[in-house]
């Protein structure tokens, strides 16, 4: 019972970190200090639970994406999507097979956790001052995809942040256009992320380990949870600026410095 309650909490946890600029994989890796250690598969996998969420929230843009693919602004968009999308697993597979990987220990979670939140607010800062643009352009696609790789290998730094704000910087200046970029571009990473994560369980027979039941209790607690953040997120990202998160961020990461300097 102990250890199904722990699988719920880290399932609402990923359900409300997934899509908020605050770090997924830093809350789940603080998290998992006192709730127990859980496989890179189960991490994976519950993420993926938040992305079905968001799956189902942009369902019907996705269909006119590929039901009118003909119309050259969709056209346009899923090549960009798709840009992005091969620079991020490309260069990933690359990393991966290199072994880069920081470890996830709490000091280097809490740096880019602090050093995130203040590239939020400078983000913010250089976005006001620019005219609202909507447009997705080549160079976002471009910043966005490196991002995302990046995301994927520094533990706290948060795809969706690295993401949202690496397009606003390029020219999405427009909150809304730069956060729907960024989540349609987590969809296809993320079901590739744990297809792969899933394929390696299989292949080097670790499943017989893997407790399945933990897995899907955590995957659907993910889902639901997720697809409340996203719909909050929407509706809070048209008249308010990303700022809250950004000190949110920051004076977590001061904490846990705090924390490991005087108490760790």
């Amino acid at each position: 019972m102990g250890d199904l309650i722990n699988t719920i909490l880290l399932g609402i946890i990923e359900g409300i970190t997934e899509f908020l600029p605050i770090s997924s994989t830093g809350h789940l890796l603080i998290a998992e200090r006192w709730l127990g250690e859980r496989s890179d598969t189960f991490n994976v996998v519950i993420q993926a639970g938040a992305i079905l969420a968001v799956t189902f929230i942009y369902w019907r843009r996705i269909w006119e994406l590929f039901s009118q693919w003909r119309d050259p602004a969709n056209r346009d968009y899923l090549a960009k999507l798709a840009v992005a999308f091969l620079i991020t697993s490309v260069l990933g597979f690359i990393a991966v097979k290199l072994g880069f990987k920081l470890p996830e220990t709490l000091g280097p979670i809490a740096w880019a956790l602090v050093i995130g939140g203040i590239w939020m607010l400078a983000a913010e800062k250089l976005a006001e001052r620019n005219v609202d643009r909507t447009e997705v352009t080549w160079l976002t696609a471009i910043v966005v995809g490196l991002l995302q790789m990046v995301a994927g290998l520094f533990p706290g730094t948060s795809r969706s942040m690295a993401t949202i704000f690496g397009a606003m910087m390029a020219g999405t200046t427009n909150r809304a256009a730069a956060t729907e970029f960024s989540f349609l571009l987590g969809i296809p990473t993320m079901y590739a992320a744990s297809g792969y994560e899933l394929y390696k369980t299989l292949h080097h027979g670790d499943g017989v380990h893997e407790n399945w039941t933990s897995l899907a209790v955590g995957f659907v607690v993910s889902a639901v949870v997720a697809f409340v953040a996203v719909k909050w997120l929407l509706g809070y990202i048209r008249t308010h600026r990303f700022t809250p998160f950004a000190i949110y961020r920051i004076v977590l990461g001061v904490g846990l410095l705090a924390f490991l300097k005087f108490g760790g």
